[in-house]
């Protein structure tokens, strides 16, 4: 007679709470603690606590993105809520209208043109217009291994325009560029391989810079200027500005890889057959495909011409062209097809980044804080230019702390918008805004600073090493041209 198995289940382990959740709150009591200086309002005093809270959990990566912004809602609501207000200190905010600050960024434009944005990657995945447009333009660059390289910064650039989402457009090419790689018959672990990935990344990134809707962080700029300097920068006119630094940083990013990577081989076998084959596998353009990309066609003419041909700006006329693809018969998706591919917490994360930074406004610890930044570091005393290359070589750098753009440009960019407003002298603190958006796209040093990083890390075919080695590079290149701009181009804009 056999016994029967029986197994004792041991009871689950309890996670320890995170260290940098400890650390968060340990920083967030001391700032609390720290003696409060009679030119700061109680109020800015708890803010400037919960920024410090927000900075070491976003950096630590302690919770999720998505949680740390519902925690941040949360010691709003009350460390503000039971502050008094900074016009009349005899009352306090309350609780009720604390929790209204702290969601007053989901109100906020820019939030409803993130998630107009989402829905339109979503709608470019759902119908395969993105790999589409990957294949047909890879498929007139050549199989040459530069002409790859180059193919595939070309994808970037006409994905960057049509599909506003880093982390989708990265998604989408990098199965595309493995089946280029595969048809070279080289190793996962080759230059060629490595190159060609390392590319894609990268060149997501330097286009991030060039075109205002290709990212969340640009995005969210776009709010802070219009909830702290009461202006915005058009589509066009970001456009202008960033594309032609983009340009020749694709090329620097193109000639680094082939010189500090060079390919075992010089030309695919079969890499146009390949690439063919995956187009007649998708046979010819869909009417869904055909119906997305005119309504894609139409919102980049809008968004090109605001403020010139019409006075329609970008959130509105997104909003139309979403509409248009969510009617029925007409249209190409339903909420049921898109509602599972939408990444909600980035739309969470972004509308609590723009009342956190908002809240420091209004609770005068932003102003406080550029004050001193000012005072303790003679930025008043200095030119222009220097004031751009001291802040933006800040923001780079800190960038190496933190694995989210928009976390960064939530923590970071109100602080230097009140800066910029404390400074003295005649120069463009819009433009100058704009300019400093730039340089929170930077994430070229390591995988995890960006998460079209971490998408291409994933394929196994370059190391961490092997990325912050051109990164480095990228970085140092990329800085200097954003002086260079900044001494010519953009000056001559009337950006500084």
């Amino acid at each position: 007679m056999s016994t029967p198995d029986v197994s004792v289940q041991s009871p689950p382990q309890k996670k320890a709470l995170p260290i940098g959740l400890i650390a968060g709150v340990v920083v967030m009591i001391a700032v609390l603690l720290i003696p409060m200086p009679d030119d700061l309002p109680v109020a800015g005093h708890r803010m400037l606590a919960i920024l410090a809270f927000a900075v070491v959990v976003w950096i630590t990566e302690a919770v999720s993105y998505e949680a740390s912004a519902i925690i941040v809602t949360s010691l709003m609501a009350f460390l503000v809520g039971t502050a008094p207000t900074v016009q009349d200190p005899s009352v306090e905010y309350g609780t009720s209208r604390a929790i209204s600050m702290a969601l007053a960024g989901f109100s906020n434009s820019a939030l409803a043109l993130v998630a107009g944005a989402l829905f339109i990657a979503a709608a470019m995945t759902l119908t395969g217009l993105d790999r589409r447009i990957a294949l047909v333009t890879l498929s007139k660059i050549g199989t040459s291994t530069r002409r790859v390289m180059i193919g595939a910064v070309a994808v970037t650039i006409l994905l960057s325009l049509v599909v506003p989402s880093a982390t989708a457009r990265s998604a989408c090419v990098v199965p595309i560029m493995m089946g280029v790689i595969a048809a070279f018959g080289v190793d996962k672990r080759s230059n060629i391989a490595a190159g060609v990935m390392i590319i894609v990344a990268q060149a997501t990134s330097i286009w991030n810079v060039g075109i205002q809707t290709a990212a969340a962080q640009n995005l969210l700029t776009v709010g802070f200027m219009d909830k702290m300097l009461g202006d915005r920068i058009t589509w066009a006119e970001w456009l202008m500005a960033g594309a032609p630094w983009a340009i020749i940083m694709s090329v620097v990013l193109v000639v680094l890889v082939l010189r500090m990577m060079p390919p075992e081989a010089d030309a695919i076998a079969g890499g146009k057959e390949a690439v063919e084959a995956q187009l007649r596998e998708m046979g010819p353009m869909t009417s869904a495909q055909k119906r997305l990309l005119a309504v894609s066609i139409g919102l980049l003419l809008f968004w090109a011409t605001e403020g010139k041909l019409h006075r329609f700006d970008t959130t509105s006329v997104t909003y139309v062209g979403l509409v248009v693809l969510m009617l029925p018969r007409f249209g190409v998706m339903t909420w049921k097809d898109v509602q599972s591919r939408i990444p909600w917490g980035t739309v969470i994360v972004f509308g609590v980044g723009i009342s956190l930074g908002t809240a420091l406004l209004t609770t005068q610890a932003g102003q406080w804080l550029g004050n001193h930044v000012v005072a303790a570091t003679g930025l008043d005393s200095l030119p222009t230019l220097w004031i751009f290359a001291i802040l933006a070589a800040f923001l780079i750098l800190i960038h190496l702390g933190f694995a989210s753009a928009t976390a960064l440009t939530s923590a970071m960019l109100p602080i230097l918008i009140a800066v910029l407003q404390t400074l003295p002298g005649d120069f463009n603190r819009l433009g100058m805004t704009m300019l400093l958006g730039f340089t929170v796209s930077f994430g070229f040093i390591l995988p995890i600073n960006a998460p079209q990083n971490m998408v291409c890390l994933g394929t196994d075919t370059f190391t961490a090493k092997q990325f912050a080695k051109v990164g480095i590079v990228v970085t140092i290149v990329g800085y200097a041209l954003l002086l260079v701009f900044a001494a010519t181009y953009w000056r001559w804009l009337g950006w500084l």
